[in-house]
């Protein structure tokens, strides 16, 4: 068992008040909090040994670049990459799946298909579909049923020897729905398709075993694992990294320039342009080191109490259904009321210290397939409480009674 109010007490901003209240965080789908050592990390960085990296002689140069690098090292062994150069440093999930799209504009063609899910967040949308516009090629979509689960007979029906990637998310982050990736990519496999998974939403939950799932691209955001703002990776293996070409141009990404003709540095830095978040990228390791002291068993286990007492609290409110009812789910639940539309009942919750997000959450389609305008979506991590829950509980009930 987890002591959750000593893990509690690492984060600062848990013991804030909003609106005079104290402080119930239930938006960590969109960020998670920071603990202090990832924050006090970031200012050892610039405090003690800031410099540029990869390009320096210098000692500090050298203290830095060492520093980024075993971050690099920390996160390959994490998601269990079988080599350091297949572990990318990005921005962010969305990062890491335009860096895919554009490197697939030299290799797809007309006539070649790409397939994504309905449960994509728009990152997982719309990159594919400027790729496939770019191409000619053209994209299929895996339909979902009324539990928020996406239908696998359909998934097959539409894999054939067109399809040359196959895209998903490995949880939604809209619904909470833990979608069966290692049955797709072995399907997508099967047909030789590439296989990319949006990690965004699973890696604060669960250690990602890329080379037990065999997919080709596994992207994630650190900002949702405890880590900075402005920093993801993307697990690419090195076969498929090597026959991409660079997304971007410029310093660090090169081994040789002349005005004739350039050629691009060995893995991982082609796909490194220019001067990185150094910091970021040195603190994320950082935000590793933190959860796997945790444990991703006891984040599950705690999760799962948590999902399990606030599906069963917030259906004794009358008129309230859940969307993503599915029987694998991660720590989400996103639900409505009946004739209240879900900003008005997040304004009102948000006067009483609750943070939980509204609207489509970059997931429009899903919100068409349900005909409904958006979600109140409460999303818990490990240091949240059953009193929380509660506490939230009891104020959509409230925030009910003002609005019926």
């Amino acid at each position: 068992m987890l002591d959750i109010q000593k893990i509690r007490a690492d984060f600062p901003i848990l013991s804030e008040k909003v609106n005079g209240k104290p402080l119930v965080y239930f938006d960590n789908g969109a960020t998670s909090q920071k603990p202090q050592i990832v924050i006090d990390a970031i200012a050892t960085y610039y405090q003690e040994i800031n410099a540029n990296i990869h390009r320096g002689v210098h000692t500090l140069s050298q203290l830095a670049t060492d520093a980024y690098e075993i971050s690099r090292v920390k996160i390959q062994h994490h998601i269990n990459a079988k080599f350091s150069h297949e572990v990318l440093f990005t921005s962010g999930t969305t990062h890491g799946i335009n860096l895919v799209t554009n490197g697939f504009a030299s290799i797809l063609k007309p006539g070649d298909e790409v397939i994504v899910s309905a449960l994509e967040h728009h990152s997982n949308i719309v990159p594919w579909q400027m790729l496939c516009e770019k191409t000619g090629a053209t994209l299929r979509v895996i339909p979902m049923n009324e539990e928020g689960e996406l239908i696998m007979d359909a998934f097959e029906a539409l894999l054939s020897e067109k399809t040359k990637v196959v895209t998903v998310n490995h949880i939604s982050n809209a619904l909470g729905i833990i979608n069966p990736i290692k049955y797709i990519i072995e399907k997508a496999h099967a047909v030789g398709a590439a296989v990319l998974i949006d990690g965004a939403q699973a890696v604060p939950h669960l250690k990602p075993d890329v080379q037990d799932l065999d997919c080709d691209f596994y992207a994630f955001s650190g900002h949702k694992m405890c880590g900075p703002t402005g920093t993801g990776i993307l697990y690419g293996k090195e076969a498929w990294l090597n026959k991409l070409p660079p997304y971007q141009g410029g310093g660090e990404m090169i081994k040789e320039v002349t005005f004739e003709k350039t050629t691009y540095a060995d893995l991982p830095h082609k796909f490194e342009a220019g001067t990185p978040n150094i910091a970021g990228g040195i603190v994320l390791g950082t935000a590793v080191d933190y959860l796997n002291n945790i444990g991703f068993d006891n984040i599950q286990k705690q999760e799962e109490a948590l999902l399990e007492h606030a599906t069963k609290r917030l259906l004794e409110i009358e008129g309230l259904k859940i969307y993503g009812t599915g029987k694998n789910k991660a720590s989400v639940v996103s639900f409505n009321i009946d004739g209240i539309h879900p900003y008005d009942i997040g304004s009102i919750i948000d006067k009483l210290g609750i943070a939980v997000r509204t609207g489509h959450h970059c997931a429009q389609p899903i919100m068409n397939f349900f005909c409904i305008p958006g979600t109140i979506r409460a999303s818990f991590s490990f240091y949240n409480t059953i009193e929380e829950i509660d506490t939230m509980v009891e104020a959509v009930k409230k925030a009910k009674t003002m609005l019926s």
